[in-house]
């Protein structure tokens, strides 16, 4: 795989965990974020990527150790 796919691959696995963290807030879609006072929406947007950010490094944490002991087993 390349960088590109790579990226593309985080990226959209990135707005699914953004969606996730939208949905467990009650919200279905990024969209209805428009309906909320700016100050709400952006809080909320703020807090959906530092959970994707989060779960991401825990992805790539995992991934690095299974090669690891793969490599290393």
């Amino acid at each position: 795989m390349n960088a590109q796919n790579n990226r593309s691959g985080s990226e959209s696995l990135e707005m699914l965990l953004i969606d996730e963290f939208l949905k467990e807030k009650g919200y279905g879609s990024i969209k209805e974020l428009c309906h909320l006072p700016e100050n709400e929406a952006k809080q909320l947007m703020i807090d959906a990527c530092k959970f994707a950010s989060s779960k991401l490094a825990e992805i790539e944490s995992k991934a690095g150790f299974q090669k690891k002991i793969h490599y290393e087993g």
